[in-house]
């Protein structure tokens, strides 16, 4: 019998129950035939059980690590725990399957788990529609070879188009739901002062939705805008604070006036006084007393006067001084609110900014000068991603944008639209020379591989190429792009290609 939870003199000698630190492999065969040789004691196989386990990976070495603590610790409860925990979870379920089995049988197998786990999780916001998913994986899992399949097809066709409509439905209520904050968010922007840092803020948010999201895209937002809220808060702070200490500044001034005006007022009165003595004086002497008190009266007010004086012009320099302080602020919070207009990762524009730059090119746009716009898409950006990391992916990113700075022109306007997608604007630029453009860029990636850690990586990617026409709107413009892009994807990749419909020459390649 395994040793009570009050033993203490059962434990082997020479075995502490430390935690393994983590393998680089799982433990082989012939370690565990040397953990279990001599365990011929339940002591000894329990630590030599708890050994075993902590050589294997994830999961299960985490559960062998916890068998270890425990017993160390002498704490057979809690190895008993984690036996039945192993039991429940990883042999409980265990499906022994003949050995003979099929192909036919191990795609049904396969099947039945689609069914029963993976839709069973996508569709837990649709009860009726898991409940029928997990009931067809029964009847597959029931199904044996030579039975009728064909009510079994018939009801997996019927699920898939249920599944289909409630995607859709859910895509719809999505889309509507955007659509509402964005509606929520422009209502919001047209409330608000043209100069209110909140723009910025607004503006971040209505990229993001404007663009396609994913969790990364959501993230880096979100840790945007808790940075530029931080700063912002700071900022709006001092602003509070100088207003208000001028505010006080401007009070004690008028307190000091008003005592002044109390003081003009009492010599007001002793001039009146001074002057019926001079009328009743009787000698010279009289006469000679009265004008000195007349005299120290006097510069008595001309020296609170002189004060007055100083303290109004030093008053005055401190509103000035804390108005360029102000200024200062609000220069800075105007500042971290266009922070929203870039986007953090690469430090190009992001959608939102791209947006206000269009407007303002397109404004500048005149006698029918050229204006080509081109999207482009990293090619096979997954398969970097998953090779290099997302390290690597965000290194690849801000590499592109850098080559893109040195090779396109000053006045041609890069943004990251989102993920790896990006958008060129190219002024006064036509259609062959803003295909020829593309081509250089990406004669300059291919001999200015990226450098990651040891690792050398090339980066292609697809683009197409719309020519503007005259009063066309971005989000046309954007979509000739993007249908031209797809079709340099569905080419081959590696190459760019002219909108279909944009005026000039037709289609190209290069």
């Amino acid at each position: 019998m395994p040793p009570s939870a009050n033993s203490t003199s059962s434990r082997p000698p020479g075995r502490t129950g430390t935690a393994l630190t983590t393998r680089a492999e799982a433990i082989g065969s012939a370690e565990l035939r040397a953990l279990f040789a001599k365990a011929d004691q339940p002591p000894l196989l329990l630590a030599a059980f708890a050994d075993g386990m902590a050589g294997l990976h994830d999961e299960l070495g985490d559960m062998g690590r916890y068998l270890q603590a425990a017993y160390g610790a002498e704490d057979w409860v809690a190895y008993g725990r984690s036996m039945r925990q192993l039991i429940d979870k990883y042999i409980r379920c265990i499906e022994l399957e003949p050995a003979s089995s099929t192909d036919a049988e191990r795609l049904r197998e396969a099947l039945r788990q689609v069914l029963g786990v993976a839709m069973g999780a996508l569709l837990q916001r649709a009860p009726a529609l898991a409940e029928e998913s997990g009931a067809l994986a029964t009847r597959v899992r029931e199904w044996r070879p030579g039975q009728d399949l064909g009510v079994l097809t018939r009801q997996l066709a019927g699920l898939c188009t249920r599944v289909g409509l409630y995607a859709e439905d859910a895509d719809e209520q999505l889309a509507m739901l955007v659509g509402l904050f964005e509606l929520l968010l422009e209502n919001i922007g047209e409330l608000l002062d043209e100069r209110s840092w909140l723009h910025g803020q607004i503006t971040r948010v209505r990229g993001l939705l404007g663009g396609p999201m994913d969790r990364q895209s959501l993230q880096s937002a979100r840790a945007e805008l808790r940075d530029v809220i931080y700063r912002q808060g700071l900022l709006r702070q001092g602003i509070a604070d100088s207003r208000s200490a001028m505010k006080d500044m401007m009070a004690a001034f008028v307190e000091r006036l008003d005592g002044m005006a109390v003081d003009t007022g009492e010599f007001h009165d002793r001039i009146t006084r001074h002057a019926l003595r001079v009328r009743e004086a009787r000698s010279i002497t009289d006469l000679q007393h009265m004008l000195d008190d007349v005299l120290v009266d006097t510069a008595r007010v001309q020296a609170q006067a002189l004060r007055a004086r100083d303290d109004l012009l030093a008053a005055r320099h401190e509103v000035e001084a804390r108005e360029r302080h102000i200024q200062q602020l609000e220069q800075k919070l105007r500042d971290a609110a266009g922070k929203a207009r870039e986007d953090q990762l690469t430090g190009c524009l992001n959608r939102r900014g791209f947006e206000e730059r269009f407007d303002a090119v397109a404004a500048a746009a005149h006698d029918g000068r050229p204006l080509c716009l081109a999207m482009l898409d990293l090619d096979d950006f997954r398969a970097l991603n998953a090779a290099h990391g997302h390290l690597g992916g965000d290194a690849a990113l801000r590499h592109v944008v850098e080559v893109a700075r040195l090779t396109l022109r000053a006045s041609d306007v890069i943004a990251r639209f989102g993920g790896e997608e990006f958008v060129v604007l190219m002024p006064e630029t036509p259609l062959p020379e803003a295909l020829a453009a593309l081509a250089r860029l990406r004669t300059v990636l291919q001999h200015r591989a990226l450098q990651h850690e040891g690792a050398r990586i090339t980066i292609a990617f697809s683009a197409g190429v719309a020519l503007s026409a005259p009063g066309e709107a971005l989000d046309a413009l954007l979509k000739r792009a993007d249908l031209a892009m797809y079709q340099a994807k569905r080419a081959g990749k590696d190459r760019s290609i002219a909108a279909d419909d944009a005026p000039g020459p037709g289609p190209g390649r290069t």
